[in-house]
């Protein structure tokens, strides 16, 4: 996501939203090539309307999440705040429940989807690292 975390969080919130939008639809197209290979649909157009299923939902999770953030940065005027990033997150969650239409997965979606979100914000700010040697 080369850019998103240029400048300040709820500004600049169209071309945030497009970049979120975009790794959404393209981990949506993984998944869907995964989801293929494995449940091997009857013909080339289930095939297609499962990929384009999965990637415009993934895209709107992306959307969901990204317009969120960057509005919920703005109303509450604290740019830097985790919180943020939850409150996306979960909303990103409960949309993906109504498409399931299902509570339970909206609510368990909403607390996974926040929680790794708000985390992802917590360790880009303190410089938490996954890969490479330590920072001593």
């Amino acid at each position: 996501m080369a850019g998103y975390w240029d400048g300040p969080e709820g500004e600049d919130c169209p071309r945030r939203a497009w970049l979120t939008t975009r790794v959404g639809a393209a981990a949506g197209l993984v998944g869907t090539a995964y989801r293929i290979i494995l449940m091997q649909p009857s013909s080339a157009l289930a095939a297609l309307q499962m990929a384009a299923a999965d990637s415009v939902t993934m895209a709107t999770l992306g959307a969901v999440f990204g317009v969120t953030t960057c509005l919920s940065a703005q109303i509450r005027e604290e740019p830097d705040g985790p919180l943020n990033y939850f409150i996306g997150g979960c909303a990103s969650g409960a949309v993906l429940g109504a498409r399931a239409h299902s509570y339970m997965t909206g609510t368990t979606a909403c607390l996974g989807f926040g929680i790794t979100a708000a985390l992802m914000k917590i360790g880009n700010k303190e410089g938490w690292r996954l890969t490479g040697p330590p920072k001593l």
